[in-house]
């Protein structure tokens, strides 16, 4: 079989899930024992996300690699087995960097560099460089279609189809179709345009990915069909769900692996999609909940967080519970009012950046130590849990983190010594996997299970050693440690129910069917403290039934 491309574009506005479809086409597509990678070009110039403001762009996903990559890639990865890296994400910044290198070193054998045909040419290499051992390569265009910044993709990938032919790469496009409540109708002229501004660039879609907020009857389709010269059963619903994963469920339902298989001219392969039907059902019927208070710096913009938010909703289902989010903004709580955390059955301090909300967040992290919450904190969460402690417990109370106060007596965190004298800040961080070695007897190497780990990292500052003799003998013990000794990567109190914090970013390695150990005790752990509060027996906990396995 010759290598297929699928190309997403979207249209009418952005956030209409361009890259849940991606992933979901991609799940359907390894279901059916086809190999599957995934590109992201992403518009603007920055070279990558690493220096945006979170709520600008949002999460930043770091990879195995040390990639700090579009939010996207943690969608592919979460709904197939693909490992992405710094080849699955490409920016405009990136791409002509590369070609104006090039220039730089004469390959261009002075020609005049242009968009077409150099920046192109250049698009065109990164899908093939991503391409070698997959079946199917899926490419998601970022922004809308009529923005000027998408342009140069746009015409890559409509050169690409015409080398590859029209059996060998398809086009799908996401559009909106809304209802409008007052004239109780849905309105087809928004895909209307976008398809006609798709194809004023020459590109004419294989398939409509239609966003609304309910199946669209055969009638809408039709009349898409008749507007946009796309075939009836090539129009999809891409209807609004309650949780991402019914996604993929939903295109399956509506034909859309099946056309492209056929459009395609793919062998037909049987599929099982039991596993994901288990675990939608399982987050639609669980057998109770708990509450999660996440305090941070960025939670009016909740897509800074995606990846910790579906690390906490796949360590529900693994327990049968709904997780239930209640964002706290770090700064109300610096005043001392704390009401914002009652009736909190976890508590969590995710990470971050500069010195705004800390003392918010330190307020927190003393409330769930004495007040015997469990307490989870991440990145910024283990740096200010680590800080709480050496000012309440150890009697420092000008402790602090270089990061805050350059010049505090008592240094818990400074910058990493690699990065002395570094000026530029993109991409200069400790990136991406590196291993950590677990006490044995620790609450990490309970959940763990084993001695060595391998974790995502993505942080400037580092625990400063001269204070571990300090925090251990008052009771924060270190417990996970890179193998060379230099960096602490796990603290956690062993006279606290629950109470861990580590360096690295676990969220970035939870998977649905797999969810990551660390956010499956540390619900087992809130929901037991629900129970708790609430005077009822450990044993009435619901059974858990183990999530069926796949590859995915």
């Amino acid at each position: 079989m010759d290598r297929k491309f699928i190309f997403i574009t979207g249209g009418v506005l952005s956030s209409l899930g361009k890259g849940i479809s991606a992933a979901s086409i991609g799940l359907l597509m390894e279901r059916r024992g086809f190999r599957v990678n995934f590109i992201k070009f992403d518009p603007y110039i920055n070279v990558d996300p690493g220096t945006m403001n979170p709520y600008q762009h949002g999460e930043v996903y770091v990879t195995e690699d040390g990639a700090e990559t579009d939010l996207d890639l943690g969608h592919y990865e979460r709904f197939t087995s693909v490992q992405t890296s710094r080849h699955n994400n490409y920016t405009t910044g990136q791409i002509y960097a590369a070609v104006i290198d090039k220039e730089r070193r004469g390959e261009y054998l002075g020609k005049t560099v242009q968009v077409i045909p150099h920046i192109t040419d250049e698009i065109k290499a990164c899908i093939r460089r991503a391409a070698k051992g997959s079946d199917v390569v899926i490419v998601e265009i970022g922004g809308t279609v009529g923005d000027i910044e998408s342009l140069p993709f746009l015409e890559a990938v409509r050169q690409f189809r015409l080398e590859v032919g029209r059996t060998n790469a398809a086009f799908v496009h996401v559009t909106l179709v809304p209802y409008i409540p007052a004239a109780r109708e849905l309105k087809t002229k928004p895909t209307q345009h976008s398809v006609k501004e798709l194809r004023a660039i020459g590109i004419s879609p294989d398939v409509l990915l239609c966003r609304t907020d309910r199946f669209l009857p055969p009638e809408i389709k039709e009349k898409i069909s008749l507007f946009t010269n796309v075939e009836p059963e090539a129009v999809i619903t891409a209807k609004d769900v309650e949780f991402v994963y019914e996604v993929p469920l939903v295109f399956h339902h509506e034909g859309l692996d099946h056309y492209l298989v056929k459009i395609l001219q793919m062998p037909h392969t049987e599929m099982d999609l039991s596993d994901w039907e288990l675990l939608v059902y399982r987050l639609k019927h669980p057998k109770d909940e708990v509450t999660i208070h996440i305090v941070g710096k960025y939670v009016t913009y909740q897509d800074a967080y995606k990846s910790l938010i579906e690390a906490l909703t796949h360590g529900g289902v693994a327990n049968d519970l709904r997780v239930r989010l209640q964002w706290v903004e770090a700064e109300t709580l610096e005043g001392g009012d704390l009401s914002a955390l009652e009736g909190a059955d976890g508590i969590l301090v995710p990470g971050g950046f500069g010195r705004r909300g800390i003392e918010g967040m330190i307020r927190a992290i003393e409330y769930a130590r004495t007040k015997k919450i469990p307490f989870f904190g991440i990145c910024l969460g283990m740096q200010c849990a680590t800080i709480e402690f050496v000012r309440h417990v150890c009697n420092r109370p000008d402790a602090n983190s270089t990061e805050f106060d350059p010049d505090t007596p008592t240094k818990v965190f400074v910058l990493l010594r690699d990065l002395v004298g570094v000026e530029y800040m993109g991409g200069t961080m400790r990136l991406g996997a590196y291993p950590c070695d677990l006490a044995p007897g620790s609450l990490a190497y309970r959940i763990y299970g084993t001695e060595r780990i391998s974790e995502r990292h993505r942080h400037r500052y580092e625990f400063n050693t001269e204070l571990r003799t300090l925090v251990e003998s008052h009771g924060l013990q270190v417990t996970g440690i890179s193998p060379d000794g230099r960096f602490v990567e796990i603290v956690e109190l062993p006279d606290h129910p629950w109470f861990l914090g580590c360096q690295f970013h676990p969220e970035f390695k939870s998977r649905p069917l797999r969810p990551h150990p660390l956010f499956v005790d540390f619900i087992r752990a809130a929901y037991a403290h629900k129970r708790q509060r609430l005077g009822l027996k450990a044993a009435e906990v619901p059974h858990v039934v183990p999530l069926v396995q796949s590859a995915g």
